[in-house]
């Protein structure tokens, strides 16, 4: 007799799994988020004004740049370029993610992009990967709107928590507030560099993007980050290059 087959995970505990793997990363979101909200405070917006960014936008590195160019009137036109060059890195989080929804249905695919921040990609990157060894841990719509709708949450809440306490929490840098976001992606990074072909393309995306931050005004440097990672990684050689590629990605964003 054949031993029964185990038997698949319920979505729920799916979804739970999803919230528990990214719950080390809401936690150091929880920062980030208060910072944001108070500065957008401090910038003149309303508490409501700022929780409707952050529900709408939900995107930390382009809520950030946005503040640092807010003025009163705010340029739409500028706000709108920098933000669009600070997000067209999901045009190549998304194609890095593209055959690895296979378990989805086509609106659960449209659905999951508005949550696809830089935490939720590379918790769904590593859980495809860790599903190739194990059928079990596979990428599935469950676990990944478990994670993906708890960090948005997070966010929801954080900066709600930064605009209502903003006069109180006065400026972030003092109270080393300022490094948990560069903090976060670190640990993002640092998960994806492993083999020889990853420590150069990190090493790529940072010296170009420092070299056109000193060069370029604006924020052109995440945009030539990303590039270089990615002739980078198509050069390298290691044997894991869907490691390459999504360490270039990340390193890009965050150099």
């Amino acid at each position: 007799m054949h031993a029964p087959r185990p038997r698949p995970p319920s979505p729920a505990s799916q979804a739970l799994s999803g919230i528990r793997t990214a719950l080390p990363l809401m936690i150091a979101m929880v920062p980030i988020g208060t910072v944001y909200g108070a500065v957008a405070v401090a910038k003149g917006l309303s508490v409501t004004e700022a929780l409707l960014m952050s529900g709408l936008v939900f995107a930390g590195g382009a809520q950030f740049v946005a503040m640092d160019m807010w003025t009163h009137p705010a340029s739409a036109a500028a706000l709108g370029l920098a933000a669009l060059l600070v997000n067209l890195r999901h045009v190549l989080m998304g194609a890095s993610m593209a055959g690895k929804l296979g378990r989805f249905k086509p609106l659960q695919r449209l659905a999951a992009m508005p949550f696809l921040t830089d935490e939720a990609w590379a918790l769904a990157e590593r859980r495809a990967r860790d599903g190739g060894r194990d059928p079990a841990a596979s990428l599935t719509p469950a676990w990944y709107f478990g994670a993906a709708l708890s960090i948005y949450a997070t966010w929801l809440a954080a900066t709600a928590t930064g605009a209502l306490l903003g006069a109180a929490i006065g400026d972030p840098a003092a109270l080393g507030l300022d490094f948990a976001f560069p903090a976060v992606f670190i640990v993002l990074v640092s998960g994806f560099c492993k083999g020889r072909g990853a420590g150069a393309v990190v090493l790529a995306s940072a010296a170009a993007a420092l070299l056109v931050h000193w060069l370029l005004p604006g924020v052109w440097f995440i945009l030539a980050g990303a590039l270089a990672g990615l002739a980078a990684a198509a050069l390298a050689t290691d044997e894991a290059e869907g490691d390459t590629v999504s360490a270039s990605i990340a390193a890009g964003d965050r150099a």
